[in-house]
């Protein structure tokens, strides 16, 4: 059966059976496994969109100095 299914593929069973794990792994992370890279901060960041993270910096002016 594997044999079929790599013919069918044009590949050798060893080729296409890594291909399959490949597309497992990747399945199991929750990524597609060919992902392109983000062209801006925006696009970096959509994953989390929606999980209501803070990103506001610290207000801290730091501490008190005598001199």
């Amino acid at each position: 059966m594997l044999a079929r299914q790599a013919a069918a593929h044009g590949l050798g069973i060893g080729e296409y059976a890594a291909s399959l794990l490949d597309e497992a792994a990747h399945a199991s992370l929750g990524k597609p496994p060919m992902q392109a890279e983000p062209k801006d901060m925006v696009e970096l960041f959509a994953p989390l969109r929606g999980l209501n993270l803070d990103f506001e910096r610290d207000r801290d002016t730091g501490r008190d100095i005598d001199l």
